[in-house]
């Protein structure tokens, strides 16, 4: 049952970040980089603090635990996202998801450093590997000029500070007491503030009203932020942060089945191939070592670890 839940949230986190770079390219349609950021964190945080509400969540007290708020605010929301929407410009979504997938290696790297992730075997660094081969297997980015640019770099970094925030968030938060609603609605309210700072220097161009660019930043604003932030501090708390990261990988298998199933697109041998090799990767994450007998089992963190709130 835990490891069912685990699955479902790493979908539900798939499904609603690999939507976003869709909903991130119509936005610039009518905002600038800060604007539909700006918009975005504003309207993530009105989600949550409802969430908040409905399940009686208290925002977290203390200077420590909202300096660490603040810190995962700037590197997981304010600093990222406004790097993604700076690159997005000018680099194809392929590229974007091909550098937004190096996130759980860079994670990875983080977790060794400070020790934080026990459960790491040579089957899940595998697992990491194989999942980022299959994705340039998907997005073939040999055939794309965008890979070196100055936008890939941007969407890189911001690929970088994703790995770094993950396991900060781990480490730092996911113990302080405080229910996964009301952390990610406190981060969203700290990233919103950085946000504004930023607005009277990168913000103040003109809007022009476009329908369509409109729902899609409300769109990337509630799910893509504000339930999605929500479901990433639980599976932080349950399963750590090279797990959580691991829904890079599974989101242009998302985007492609849904582009498939409803919009009709072809897949061709090499997407396919690429899938397979991403589930296989995926797969691989999630096997954990028996401390018995040393073989390798499927992870049941989820069903081993005591769960706080009331959040799927």
């Amino acid at each position: 049952m835990g490891e069912g839940k685990t699955l479902l949230r790493m979908g539900v986190l798939a499904l609603m970040w690999g939507s976003s770079f869709f909903w991130i390219k119509l936005g610039l349609n009518a905002f600038s980089p800060v604007q539909l950021v700006l918009i975005r964190l504003v309207l993530g945080a009105a989600v949550l603090l409802v969430l908040c509400y409905g399940y009686r969540a208290r925002l977290p007290r203390g200077g420590r635990v909202w300096l660490h708020l603040g810190v995962a605010a700037l590197f997981h929301n304010a600093v990222p996202f406004l790097l993604f929407a700076i690159g997005e410009q000018t680099v194809d979504s392929g590229t974007t998801g091909v550098l937004n997938a190096t996130t759980p290696l860079w994670a990875l790297v983080v977790a060794l450093l400070w020790r934080v992730d026990r459960g790491l075997n040579a089957a899940r660094v595998a697992g990491l590997v194989v999942g980022l081969a299959g994705t340039a297997l998907i997005f073939a980015p040999w055939r794309s000029s965008d890979l070196l640019s100055w936008g890939s770099v941007a969407i890189l970094a911001g690929a970088m500070s994703y790995g770094f925030v993950f396991v900060y968030e781990q480490r730092f938060l996911t113990g302080s007491g405080a229910s996964p609603v009301a952390l990610a609605g406190s981060q969203m309210l700290a990233a919103s503030g950085f946000l504004l700072l930023a607005t009277p220097f990168a913000g103040l161009s003109p809007i022009r009203l476009d329908p369509g660019a409109v729902l899609a930043v409300v769109v990337l604003g509630v799910f893509s932020t504000g339930i999605a932030f929500a479901v990433n501090y639980r599976l932080l708390a349950t399963e750590g942060a090279v797990a959580a990261a691991t829904v890079g990988y599974l989101m242009p298998v998302v985007s492609i089945l849904l582009g498939t199933l409803l919009l009709n697109e072809h897949l061709n041998p090499r997407v396919v191939a690429g899938m397979v090799v991403v589930l296989l990767g995926v797969a691989l994450t999630r096997v954990r070592r028996n401390r018995a007998g040393g073989r390798a089992e499927p992870d049941r963190g989820a069903e081993l670890r005591q769960e706080s709130g009331t959040l799927p």
